[in-house]
């Protein structure tokens, strides 16, 4: 994305500062454009409205830090906690600036109905795109700062000396010429009814203490011990548990049902008709409602859409890598020239699927309504998108409504979206006064999925006579998320999230100097809806275009690593990175007997990554992964354990795609239905991840999702090596390997 373009995103979030005071329809139309995650920050209105907050035990002493007498500290987090540590990492930039004892931090979630009565003062709910620290990091480190600097103000006050006299440490203010001393927790009162300071200077991160390090996750506990509540544990008073069926078909409808059995079973409250295209049962008990469900006779009309299969979309596709028509982002030199003029000339082309984000635990939500108020309990990445959704399906205003968010079990891009809260509140609402959980069964999770777009690609690549890349020419032809799920958020009609990796600058920009150069997409927009899916392009992105660098330097009989440094003399930070990873991984030295290497580099999310793979493969089609050297470079390594739990977890993700999974088109609609047709890697086929975490600040890169990215072409470029066979559509499975 052009600086023009985050600019604009940054005023249109700043604008919702007075959100509180908006109509209905003006917040659910700026909340839908937050939702696609393009926005990069905003205003924060620092400090809140000005006012003295009563907390339960405890004093606020500004929106993020709320002190208890007995020392504890609570840090408010407005992010998502789904698994990626994000929770833990905010804290630690919070008590970093705060000076508080870090073991006796705890954390709580604000609502987003909060956060609009308070002018957004926790700023952005939205938590994608690796975005969850390095977009918030100055505003919450400035709180921490701040509510330090009032607690030191208000201790220097009651024993009227100079604050310059006051030192703070582990949360105990100190006055040194007089030796007295008291705690955050004795004066956390006072400190509430100060005025916050206007200017808030931060630490130099070379004296971070609490920054930096690998602190222990604030959440595991919890979640050992069985105490953590997630959206799918939740239980109200006096609730009911619903299950729901919506038409397999994308676009398609109910036709007609019949609930005559269903409506006789044990437990069942209501049998309901959920918008034109799905059923839902209303029960005492989830099973309950979920086995009557099974028993309603529904007939669906898939529509148009019942015809589109795999092979037609594919065929769509294919087209659009000849279309005349295309959106270009990337552009140098004169290309067609270069390719026409080349001593040798490589040409490829590559596919990718559909893939499901495959959640352990499904959507869900539970919703409460009354004429005069609708909240709703979920596991949300966007709790302002849930809330705009939530006062959209009540009818309510947004202030009468409300979303209280719960951890996730998993989003990786799908609780984005907001179809299941509507959904709950739909059913909650013809049963005024009584929670009402929806939960989605494994099949409708894996059957209205936001699935990840489906891409085809054509690389073609200019070698002169001494083996010098002269050009390259890629033409994407496939799915547009912004197109489907914010296409307000299109730039002109092209969407710039396809081109992730491919950017000419910016957080996801090309990494190699080519000086003739084409990137354009073929827009192909299939009814199967794509989602942002961890990682999003880049998955795709860093296959089509580090595979093809190997098929490259294979056509220049040059060394893969060699090749790649010629072209980076311009990209020192993603030089150094790949430098540090192909010497660990022992790029250049002998590899065990029939053990293969495959390097790959990439830019996502702000970050700079690289991948060296060792594979071998035994009876020509069982591959074995050896090991995996993973670097990123993040600028700012908050906590390196869990950037090291990241870098292995992203490459769990992104190889089970590689090899495993896929969703296929049949008659309109998705065919796999459960785990027993959407695999995914098992420990015994993990291979040993090692780590090179080497942040060289000066920027807040991503964590999260930018190494899915490299892990899969690292191994293509292996397993090539070891099999002489260079396979460019996926799953592997498809091409007859197994992951051992």
């Amino acid at each position: 994305m052009t600086d023009e373009r985050e600019n604009e995103a940054e005023e249109g979030l700043a604008m919702m500062i007075d959100a509180a005071k908006m109509d209905r329809r003006s917040f659910l139309v700026r909340t839908a454009a937050v939702g696609g995650g393009l926005a990069l920050g905003f205003r924060i209105p620092f400090g809140g409205p000005k006012q003295s907050f009563a907390v339960e035990a405890g004093a606020e002493v500004n929106a993020w830090v709320v002190i208890r007498p007995d020392d504890t500290v609570v840090i408010r987090i407005a992010r998502s906690e789904m698994g990626q540590g994000t929770m833990t990492g905010l804290a630690q930039l919070v008590a970093e600036e705060l000076e508080c004892d870090w073991a006796r931090v705890t954390t709580e979630f604000p609502t987003p109905g909060e956060n609009l009565a308070r002018k957004r003062v926790w700023g952005d709910y939205f938590t994608a795109g690796s975005r969850g620290i390095r977009a918030s990091q100055e505003y919450v480190r400035k709180g921490g700062a701040a509510a330090r600097m009032m607690l030191v103000q208000a201790a220097a006050d009651d024993w009227k000396v100079p604050v310059a006299e006051c030192s703070v440490a582990k949360g105990v203010i100190t006055h040194a010429p007089s030796k007295r001393r008291t705690t955050y927790g004795q004066v956390a009162d006072a400190a509430a009814k100060l005025e916050a300071p206007k200017d808030v200077p931060l630490k130099d991160p070379a004296q971070w203490q609490i920054v930096g390090k690998p602190l222990k996750r604030l959440d595991t506990l919890d979640k050992v011990t069985g105490k953590l509540v997630y959206g799918a544990d939740l239980h109200l008073p006096g609730m009911l548990n619903a299950a729901i069926k919506d038409c397999p078909v994308f676009g398609g409808k109910v036709k007609t049902y019949d609930a005559t059995k269903s409506e006789a079973m044990p437990g069942v409250k209501r049998v309901v008709r959920v918008g034109d295209s799905a059923i839902a049962v209303v029960a005492d008990t989830w099973w309950h409602a979920k086995t009557a469900l099974d028993a309603v006779a529904i007939e669906w009309d898939g529509g148009e859409n019942a015809t589109v299969s795999s092979a037609t979309i594919a065929q769509t596709l294919a087209a659009g890598l000849d279309a005349e028509q295309a959106f270009v982002h990337n552009e140098a030199g004169d290309v067609k020239a270069a390719i026409e003029s080349a001593a040798k000339k490589v040409e490829a082309v590559y596919s990718y699927p559909y893939q499901n984000h495959a959640t352990m635990e499904p959507m869900n939500a539970t919703a409460l309504y009354t004429s005069d108020r609708c909240e709703v309990w979920c596991p949300t990445q966007n709790g302002e998108a849930a809330l705009a959704a939530t006062a959209e399906a009540s009818g309510l205003p947004v202030a009468q409504c409300d979303v209280h968010k719960t951890f996730l079990g998993g989003g990786f891009g799908r609780r984005g979206f907001t179809d299941y809260v509507r959904q709950a509140v739909a059913i909650a609402k013809l049963m005024p006064g009584t929670p009402v959980k929806l939960l989605w069964s494994r099949e409708e999770d894996m059957l209205h999925g936001k699935y990840h777009p489906v891409m085809q690609a054509r690389l073609i690549g200019a070698l002169d006579a001494g083996g010098n890349l002269t050009g390259l020419r890629i033409r994407l032809s496939g799915q547009s998320i912004l197109a489907s799920a914010r296409p307000e958020g299109l730039d002109k009609g092209k969407d710039p999230l396809t081109f992730q990796g491919y950017w000419p600058t910016g957080e996801h920009s090309l990494e190699y100097t080519i000086p003739n150069l084409l990137i354009d997409h073929a827009m192909r927009n299939p009814h199967v809806p794509p989602g942002f899916w961890r990682g999003v392009n880049v998955n795709q992105n860093a296959i089509f275009l580090e595979c093809f660098m190997d098929e490259l330097a294979e056509a220049a009989g040059q060394d893969a690593l060699e090749f790649r440094r010629k072209l980076m003399a311009a990209h020192p930070k993603s030089l150094a990175l790949l430098n540090a990873v192909a010497e660990k991984g022992g790029w250049g030295k002998p590899a065990a007997a029939g053990v293969h290497r495959g390097i790959a580099h990439f830019r996502a999310f702000g970050s700079y990554v690289a991948a060296c793979a060792e594979v071998s493969v035994t009876g020509g089609s069982k591959v074995k992964i050896h090991r995996i050297v993973g670097g990123t470079d993040p600028g700012y390594a908050v906590n390196p354990a869990q950037i090291d739990r990241q870098v292995a977890g992203s490459f769990v993700y992104g190889l089970s795609a590689l090899f495993m999974e896929q969703c296929t088109v049949k008659d309109g609609r998705i065919e796999q239905e459960n785990f027993n047709t959407y695999d995914s890697m098992r420990i015994s086929q993990m291979p040993k991840v090692e780590s090179i975490i080497m942040p060289s600040g000066g920027f807040w890169g991503g964590v999260g999702e930018p190494t899915i990215a490299v892990a899969a072409p690292a191994v293509l470029n292996a397993l090539c090596r070891a099999t002489g066979k260079r396979i460019r559509s996926f799953p592997l499975k498809n091409s007859g390997f197994e992951l051992v």
